[in-house]
């Protein structure tokens, strides 16, 4: 047999078992499962499955990436629920006649509370970048809010 053939048929060889570790190994398994569901905004099951990946095999990275990956996005996606449930609560005071004195001091707190929570967000490259938009167009929206009641 030529030696470069045998190289080559070795080389493969040795791909193919690296493959079959990668794709039969349960920690890569959920890891790729949890990549996916990262991949489509499903936070808490990617890390469910990446922490499932992590207990089965503690030096796997991909895991240990999408957990990072997901916990830091699932900060995010509490944020913006939060922010949106106050900006559904302040649209229902601002739908009357007017706004009272009361409820100019909970679109006041409100305001403070998702500003304040919006400077401890500290974005990082593994957050997703459509979050990171829509956690900064919220504290845009109650900065604005916090300017028009406060005065």
């Amino acid at each position: 047999m030529n030696p470069k053939i045998g190289s080559a048929l070795l080389a493969l060889s040795f791909i193919v078992i690296m493959a079959l570790f990668f794709l039969l190994n349960p920690s890569y398994e959920r890891s790729l499962e949890a990549k996916y569901y990262y991949s489509i905004g499903e936070y808490k099951k990617a890390y469910r499955l990446a922490k499932e990946a992590l207990e089965l095999d503690g030096y796997n990275k991909m895991a240990t990436t999408i957990a990072a990956q997901s916990s830091r996005s699932l900060v995010y996606v509490d944020f913006i629920d939060e922010a949106r449930g106050y900006m559904q609560e302040i649209e229902k005071m601002a739908s009357g006649d007017g706004i009272s004195e009361s409820d100019r001091a909970k679109m006041v707190m409100m305001s403070h509370i998702v500003m304040d929570r919006y400077k401890k967000l500290a974005p990082s490259a593994l957050t997703d970048e459509a979050l990171i938009k829509e956690a900064a167009y919220y504290n845009e929206k109650f900065a604005s809010i916090y300017e028009k009641v406060s005065q």
